[in-house]
């Protein structure tokens, strides 16, 4: 996700599917057999994760599992208890994507109970990537000198010390890796897992048609943009999946939105507008940036605002930054690629004019 780059207006009408905050810790009933259970992200300005519970004739099933730390567990089983559920009435975990606050706590559960954990196999090279040994530099810094943020650089080298790995303990391999577009069968309701590259390559939405709900993970969230380009593998063409996605998202019916962060919305198709929309707008500010003279991706961040409050760019803090520099790069290298600028690499910065004549 992105905060740093919500610029968004949200204007759809929001679910009160209970709670007086999203964020507030409980069981939720979202619709009969589902529930919503926020588990907290300390140190993390998302601030919580939705953790969604869906019974099923086989027993419970979980869309995404939250991170592995003593805060979240500890009301993850107290918010289970709550509802009446015990952890080894899980059968299986479906995880929206690899990133940490999805993935590890169900890696850690599903061992500990014997329930299956599927990803998508898109995130399957950034996972090989996370446990390669012989990998010597961090490919983020790659990114960020590519953005022409050179300094930024130097600060995340700073943040991330070379032997920051992943534990195998919790971001080992899932036991299934989705590999298209399929329905799942769970217990007596039919749930489609659509591949939804773009926030991470291997992002899976999952589609409850008959009950009308959408579990959107990162892909589609309420009040916020998800970031773009923040994996482990470097993809050349994030945004252009990410929008590609966003349309695959709008020809299925229109749905409850169940996202991983915000609260519950009533129309997906609402809110995947308001997201094309923002970044259409994102690709103009670029272009105008550029015409003006910025030629690297940080440049360019430096001249369009960030957040709903337009704070510029370097009033945000260092991963806000990152991301910022990030995203800018995407639509950069979208503009390129579709002919509305001229991309020259210099080494292993990036640059960008715009065309002449």
């Amino acid at each position: 996700m992105n905060p740093a780059a919500d610029s968004t207006q949200t204007s759809h009408r929001i679910s009160a599917d209970s709670g007086l905050v999203w964020t507030e810790e409980g069981a939720w009933p979202v619709s009969p057999g589902v529930v919503r259970i926020p588990l907290p992200l300390p140190m993390d300005g998302l601030r919580a994760v939705n953790v969604y519970v869906m019974e099923t004739d086989d027993g419970l099933v979980l869309i995404d599992g939250g991170w592995a730390i003593p805060e979240s567990r500890e009301v993850f089983e107290a918010s289970m208890k709550s509802a009446g559920y015990a952890l080894s009435d899980i059968r299986r975990f479906l995880v929206t994507h690899l990133h940490r606050d999805h993935y590890t706590q169900a890696y850690v559960v599903g061992r500990e109970v014997g329930a299956p954990v599927s990803l998508g196999i898109g995130d399957k090279a950034s996972m090989d990537l996370m446990h390669d040994d012989q990998l010597s530099t961090d490919p983020n810094l790659s990114r960020l000198e590519a953005a022409g943020a050179l300094e930024l650089a130097e600060g995340w080298r700073a943040m991330m010390p070379s032997d920051s790995r992943p534990s195998a303990d919790d971001y080992g391999m899932p036991d299934e890796w989705l590999d298209r577009d399929l329905t799942l069968d769970l217990g007596g309701r039919r749930v489609d897992a659509v591949s939804t590259p773009g926030h991470t390559q291997g992002h899976y939405v999952f589609a409850d048609t008959a009950h009308g709900l959408l579990f959107a993970g990162d892909h589609v969230l309420p009040t916020i943009t998800p970031s773009i380009g923040f994996e482990p593998r470097w993809v050349e063409q994030p945004l252009r999946d990410f929008l590609e996605s966003l349309a695959k998202v709008r020809a299925l019916p229109d749905l409850r939105l169940l996202p991983a962060h915000g609260p519950v919305t009533e129309s997906s198709h609402a809110r995947v507008d308001e997201l094309a929309a923002h970044h259409d707008d994102r690709l103009e500010l670029c272009v105008a940036a550029v015409a003006a003279g910025a030629s690297t991706a940080w440049d360019v961040a430096g001249e369009i605002p960030w957040t709903r409050h337009e704070r510029r760019r370097d009033e945000l803090g260092p991963f806000d930054a990152v991301l910022a520099a990030f995203e800018t790069l995407a639509h950069l290298d979208l503009l390129a690629a579709r002919g509305d600028l001229v991309r020259t690499d210099e080494g292993t910065e990036r640059r960008y004019s715009v065309l002449l004549g």
